[in-house]
């Protein structure tokens, strides 16, 4: 939504709130005139801290957007470095570790032929 579309919104809240609240209370003619005159004095300044902090909201989105757009990359590059070392690093501890689980496997099926072998020398 835009925020000229936003703002005439709100200002057409307040107005209509405004004028039916002021029609419809009991008062004179120049009570009336004084109570609409303070209200719009009102309204004028509510409308200009409206569009105050609306700029002020636009502004933020776009200084926000500006640094997302230049930081994000920044940041991915980042952590595809930082995985890239990472594997580096691990890689002799993976060759290790799987040069080692090899030679326990090993050792398993020797266990297993000989735990096969007892008992069938236990069975004869």
């Amino acid at each position: 939504m835009k925020v000229s579309k936003f703002i005439f919104g709100l200002t057409a809240g307040i107005v209509g709130g405004l004028a039916v609240a002021s029609l419809t209370a009991p008062q004179s003619g120049q009570q009336l005139r004084n109570t609409l005159k303070t209200n719009s004095t009102h309204l004028r300044e509510r409308i200009a801290d409206t569009r105050f902090e609306a700029n002020n909201v636009k502004q933020s989105i776009n200084e926000f957007t500006s640094v997302a757009k230049n930081n994000i990359p920044q940041i991915v590059n980042e952590l595809k470095e930082t995985l890239q070392r990472f594997q580096k690093e691990i890689e002799p501890s993976k060759q290790n570790l799987q040069q080692e689980i090899s030679v326990l496997q090993q050792s398993i099926g020797e266990i297993e032929k000989n735990v096969s072998e007892l008992k069938e020398k236990t069975q004869k």
